[in-house]
C-alpha cells in the first residue's frame, strides 16, 4: 500500500465538501478525507480537494459501479495520481438494488468492474472495495488494497479482519454525535440510520449477520442498534468506540459526524482530534 491513510479520516457527502472544511480538518491532523455517496466518474470533486489541501489523502466512498464507466474512472484516476502522487485512493462499490434500475448480479458486476479497472491500469494498491459480506470481503482482499465497510461495528471489523487476512487494508466507517444526552443523541442519529440504510437489503442482511435481531432493525431501529451504529457522548467516550475498531483489526477508521453541516463540523472534529491524536 503506497498511500498512507493515517489512523483516522473524515467522511462527508462528496457534494458538500468545501475547501474551507478540508483545510480546517487538515490542520487538525486527520489523514484522509472521504468523498461519500457517489462522486462522478470524472473525479473532479476529488481533484478540487486535492488542490485545496497540502498533504492529506483524498478517497472516494464510493464511486458507483452501475453509474460510472470504468474506463472514464481509470482515466480520471491516472490524472489525479500523476498530479498528486500518493494522495488519492479510489474506492468503488455496487451501491444498492433499491437505488438502481439496472442492478443485477452484484457479485458478477464487482468482478467485471475490477477487470475493467485492471484493463485501465488502475493498480490493485490504488483501489478499495466497499464490502460487507464474507464473499465480497474476500474479493476486496484478493483484487484490491482492501475494504471500506460502511455502517458497521467493531464486531464486524473483527470478523472482516479474520476473513481478509493480516495484509489487506481495512477502513470501516462509523457515525458519531457529540452529545451526552442519550435522547437528544438518538434523535439526531436515528434519522441518518433509518433512511435510507435500514430500508436497504444489503445493510439489513449484514446487521442480522453480525447479531442484531429483526426487532432491532425494524421500526427505525432499537435504541441498542442506534447507540452502537452512532457513537455518542463526550469526545473521550466516542474515541473509545472509534479505537475499538483499531483494536479489532482496522488500519484506519472513517469518522462521519452527524448533526452539523459544513464549517459547523469543525468544533466537533477538533474535540475528537484532541483525544485521538
Amino acid at each position: 500500500m503506497t498511500v498512507e491513510l493515517g489512523r483516522f479520516g473524515v467522511w462527508h457527502q462528496w457534494h458538500k465538501w468545501t475547501p474551507e472544511l478540508a483545510q480546517g480538518l487538515e490542520q487538525l491532523g486527520y489523514g484522509t478525507f472521504w468523498l461519500g455517496s457517489s462522486p462522478t466518474a470524472d473525479l473532479q470533486a476529488a481533484e478540487n480537494l486535492l488542490k485545496a489541501t497540502n498533504s492529506v489523502v483524498i478517497g472516494t466512498s464510493i464511486v458507483n459501479m452501475w453509474t460510472s464507466n470504468p474506463a472514464e474512472v481509470a482515466a480520471s484516476y491516472h490524472r489525479l495520481v500523476d498530479a498528486y502522487p500518493n494522495r488519492f485512493i479510489l474506492g468503488v462499490g455496487i451501491g444498492h438494488p433499491e437505488q438502481s434500475a439496472v442492478y443485477s448480479s452484484p457479485y458478477d458486476k464487482v468482478i467485471e468492474y475490477l477487470d475493467a479497472l485492471d484493463e485501465g491500469k488502475v493498480p490493485v494498491a490504488g483501489r478499495l472495495l466497499a464490502a460487507l459480506g464474507p464473499k465480497v470481503l474476500k474479493v476486496a482482499a484478493e483484487r484490491t488494497a482492501g475494504a471500506i465497510p460502511y455502517l458497521t461495528t467493531p464486531e464486524h471489523t473483527r470478523e472482516a479482519r479474520e476473513l481478509m487476512g493480516p495484509n489487506a487494508l481495512l477502513a470501516p466507517e462509523h457515525k458519531v454525535v457529540l452529545e451526552t444526552d442519550d435522547d437528544i443523541a438518538r434523535s439526531i442519529g436515528r434519522p441518518y440510520v433509518e433512511k435510507p440504510y435500514l430500508g436497504l437489503t444489503n445493510y439489513r442482511k449484514n446487521l442480522r449477520r453480525i447479531g442484531y435481531a429483526q426487532h432491532d432493525i425494524d421500526n427505525g431501529g432499537s435504541d441498542r442498534l442506534i447507540d452502537e451504529l452512532v457513537l455518542h457522548g463526550s469526545a473521550v467516550e466516542i474515541s473509545d468506540g472509534l479505537t475499538a475498531h483499531l483494536e479489532a483489526g482496522a488500519d484506519h477508521v472513517v469518522i462521519q459526524q452527524l448533526g452539523h453541516t459544513d464549517l459547523d463540523l469543525l468544533p466537533g472534529y477538533e474535540a475528537l482530534a484532541t483525544v485521538l491524536f
